[in-house]
């Protein structure tokens, strides 16, 4: 006899860390049919489905003309899949406007994690302490990547390079003296704009000015913000497996909605999306060109094992003292 219902559990076979996809979808309709999840696109002549492997899905942004149904969202929450709504090309259409996050709603998740970190959340100190911890493993897994990707050395992206080697320094000596959050963030922003600079030497764009609200044909700055709001998604897919809400960030402020989601992402920013989003400007590549390059190196690096290892990591440290070399 055919099976007829669809089993949660079979939907959840392949572990998030372990999945290969994202997907972002501008004018088309999501829906439901046959108990797959597919988005159609409107031709002149006919319409065409196409389908999404859901239990291989991490993240899935709408973007510019889309609609989904009840059914498909249904599906998707039932696969675990995280549904985001923003603006065209992966970001927002205004940058006073916040992605928005659908997360499947299900109590069934770890509880461990959530309970670790909410026993230091509470105290300042142990706030600041993760905050470096954080701020240490995105230096660590700069110098990983960086060293063996060979695609960023191609482009003249060295590990050893005298510029990168002074920033990780400069900034790890901040990270150990810092005595607050805000001492920190200020670091984080010297460390960043010394990887900008480097970047943009390194790909011919000596006049790279960072702009978040990128004007058109800026490619360098509309793919930082695509790629960070990549990273984003897979920060929010972490969190909601390991059952942490969004607002206990460590340094983005207790205040900015889905705080924890840019701690997270953090990790992850600048050793895969920068140098990333310098090559693939100047290589003049198109806007679904960079995703697949990042999509790419997101698989190759297994960033989301990183990102999952660490915040396990952190959320177990309540009761100890200090911070990693």
């Amino acid at each position: 006899m055919m099976k007829t219902g669809m089993d949660t559990s079979d939907l959840k076979i392949i572990l998030h860390s372990k999945r290969a996809n994202i997907y972002y979808l501008e004018k088309c309709r999501v829906m439901q049919k046959d108990g797959r999840v597919l988005y159609l696109t409107e031709g002149k002549r006919e319409n065409q489905y196409w389908n999404i492997p859901i239990a291989n899905t991490t993240v899935l942004l709408l973007g510019t003309g889309t609609s989904i149904t009840q059914a498909a969202m249904r599906l998707l929450a039932m696969a675990g899949v995280m549904v985001g709504f923003c603006g065209n090309g992966g970001t927002p259409l205004f940058m006073g406007t916040e992605i928005e996050w659908l997360s499947p709603q299900s109590e069934y998740r770890p509880t461990a994690y959530v309970q670790g970190w909410l026993s230091f959340w509470f105290r300042e100190e142990k706030r600041l302490m993760a905050a470096k911890e954080f701020q240490l493993q995105r230096c660590q897994f700069i110098e990983r990547i960086w060293q063996k990707d060979r695609d960023l050395q191609s482009w003249g992206f060295y590990m050893e390079d005298y510029d990168v080697q002074a920033a990780l320094q400069r900034f790890r000596q901040i990270i150990q003296q810092a005595e607050d959050i805000g001492q920190l963030l200020v670091g984080e922003a010297i460390f960043t704009k010394a990887l900008y600079k480097y970047a943009a030497q390194q790909t011919d764009m000596p006049d790279f000015v960072r702009q978040h609200d990128a004007p058109a044909g800026d490619k360098a700055n509309i793919f930082l913000n695509h790629g960070n709001y990549l990273a984003y998604g897979l920060a929010a897919v972490t969190l909601w497996v390991l059952g942490i809400p969004h607002g206990f960030a460590v340094m983005h402020g207790k205040t900015r909605r889905g705080a924890l989601v840019f701690d997270v992402a953090d990790l992850i920013k600048d050793a895969v999306v920068l140098p990333g989003a310098f090559i693939c400007a100047a290589d003049a590549r198109k806007d679904q060109e960079f995703r697949s390059y990042c999509l790419q190196k997101f698989a190759e690096h297994k960033v989301l094992d990183f990102m999952f290892d660490e915040v396990k990591r952190v959320s177990l440290l309540g009761g100890k003292e200090g911070v990693s070399s």
